[in-house]
């Protein structure tokens, strides 16, 4: 009798029945063999199919023994000197610092924001109106802009075996196991705090250290035989603490820290991202447009979506969807204003909201009138200067309804919305002219095109808000592809998003875990 092994599918309805033997009987069914040959189910990925109008889920299981417990290599007792510095507490610092301490390699990790209770307090300031704190806000603290920007744990990252090791890690720190099956799975903002409180509890009993509100402005560094060889960071306080590595992972956000990076020679690059705006709909709507007579199914999850159109061979796409979720003040400048989108674990907020962005390039920096490796920070400032003046201060944000923005005039009045500082009616067409760049034609010959793809789309019920300029760093930091080092300093580590890396909470925690371990084989030879 041949043993049952390796993974098979079966499809559930929405009025099936999911209990364990119902399920095992329609595995049995598909294998062709008795519910008493099956072995232990193990379920691999849980995927909703809304597609062709029948909403149905694909469940995949794997045939074979339990799978053990979570976290694979657990994390060992550092000895000695830590020697390696992480500037950053987010995915890339967090899951470098595992990583070493699965080593008993120790570590620092400074970041300039505060720990994740604090930074509650500093994002509710924000959404009554600021002002805005520079060093604690939705981008910076404990856990990174992660912490506070929906929780979304899906990736394109092809090392699917260390997106497994992440997975597992945030289960094993307090996030539901659901994360390990869901195809597209989500923590939610209110979950992360004690998720993220958890990882440095765990990596504090190994011998890290986590010390908050230490801004880093430069890099203490001696000559080598061919370059600089980081030796140190300097903070803002005028302290300097020593380092035989240094991991820089400060996020997309970390304007400032670019500046310093290029004064000490650091090679950076402009990276293409994405800008443009943030558009809010009902949920119910996109619930409707997307499920069809099903919609409202007490099984069915709040519905997303996702749109990309070419114009003139620029993608112009939906980033960073939020079904049942806010948008909020992600600035960090008192004289800035952007926006971003999140959401909490239950996805309960009767609106969704998801970035409107259109792909920017380097050569578009330069007709910006931005050139150079920091070019597209520039942009940046430029639009989020902008966007604040529209809203008229207090982070107020500048809105149009979608049917007046696509006729090209701003709106009389509003409709209501998730974002807690308020709307102020504008023009976002002229408040995107001052990129110097076609972003809002672009976004307005598309959105008539989205509507075909989902009917109900273009509608006076939704708004668009201004601006959305944070999808990604503009600002690559060059390394090595072998050592990963930096180029220009030996021993500092570019990691994560900010160094443009990653994109997002996985890709970003992947990156830090493969830095770290070359920063092992590196100290250690």
């Amino acid at each position: 009798m041949r043993t049952l092994s390796g993974e098979v599918e079966v499809e559930v309805g929405l009025d099936d029945p999911d209990d364990v033997g119902s399920v095992r009987g329609l595995v049995a069914r598909k294998l062709g063999v008795p519910v008493e040959r099956l072995p232990v189910l193990e379920l691999r990925r849980r995927t909703l199919d809304a597609r062709r109008g029948r909403v149905r889920f694909h469940l995949v299981f794997a045939l074979g023994p339990d799978p053990g417990p979570l976290g694979g290599r657990p994390l060992r007792e550092a000895r000695g000197d830590p020697g390696v510095l992480i500037v950053g507490d987010g995915p890339a610092g967090l899951f470098c610092a595992y990583e070493l301490g699965r080593h008993a390699m120790g570590s620092i990790i400074l970041d300039r924001g505060q720990p994740v209770g604090r930074r509650l307090d500093d994002v509710a300031l924000l959404d009554r109106g600021g002002p805005v704190d520079p060093d604690s806000n939705y981008c910076y603290g404990e856990g990174g802009a992660g912490t506070f920007s929906d929780g979304k744990l899906y990736t394109r990252a092809h090392r699917r075996g260390d997106v497994r090791d992440v997975l597992e890690l945030l289960a094993l720190h307090g996030a539901p196991r659901g994360i390990l099956t869901d195809a597209r799975p989500h923590l939610g903002s209110n979950r992360l705090p004690g998720v993220v409180s958890a990882l440095r509890r765990s990596l504090e009993q190994a011998g890290v250290e986590f010390r908050f509100g230490v801004r880093v402005v430069g890099l203490l560094t001696a000559q080598g035989e061919a370059e600089p060889q980081v030796v140190g960071v300097r903070c803002a306080d005028g302290s300097e603490l020593g380092a035989r590595a240094v991991v820089m992972a400060t996020g997309h956000s970390a304007s400032d820290a670019y500046a310093w990076l290029g004064q000490h020679g650091v090679a950076l690059a402009p990276k293409p991202c994405a800008m443009g705006l943030r558009i809010e709909h009902p949920q119910l709507l996109i619930d409707r447009i997307q499920y069809g007579a099903e919609a409202g199914h007490p099984r069915l999850p709040p519905a997303s979506y996702r749109v990309a159109q070419q114009v003139d061979g620029r993608g112009v796409f939906s980033f960073c969807m939020c079904p049942g979720g806010f948008i909020v003040p992600a600035a960090t400048d008192p004289d800035g204003l952007v926006v971003n989108g999140m959401s909490l674990a239950e996805r309960d907020s009767p609106y969704a909201n998801s970035g409107l962005v259109v792909a920017v390039t380097p050569e578009d920096f330069v007709a910006a009138g931005c050139p150079g490796p920091l070019g597209g920070l520039a942009l940046q400032r430029r639009l989020e200067q902008t966007a604040l003046r529209a809203g008229g201060g207090a982070l107020r944000a500048p809105a149009t309804r979608v049917t007046d923005f696509v006729a090209g005039c701003s709106s009389s009045t509003l409709p209501a919305s998730s974002y807690a500082p308020g709307l102020t009616a504008a023009d976002l067409g002229e408040l995107l002219a001052v990129s110097r760049l076609a972003l809002a034609d672009r976004i307005r010959q598309t959105l008539p095109r989205f509507d075909r793809q989902l009917r109900g789309y273009l509608t006076e019920e939704a708004v668009l808000v201004g601006v959305e300029t944070r999808t990604s760093s503009p600002v690559r930091v060059l390394r090595d592809p072998d050592t990963l080092e930096a180029r220009g300093c030996r021993g500092l580590y570019p990691a994560g998003e900010g160094a443009g890396y990653a994109g997002g909470i996985m890709s970003s925690a992947v990156d830090g875990i493969r830095v770290a371990r070359q920063i092992v084989r590196a100290l250690r030879a």
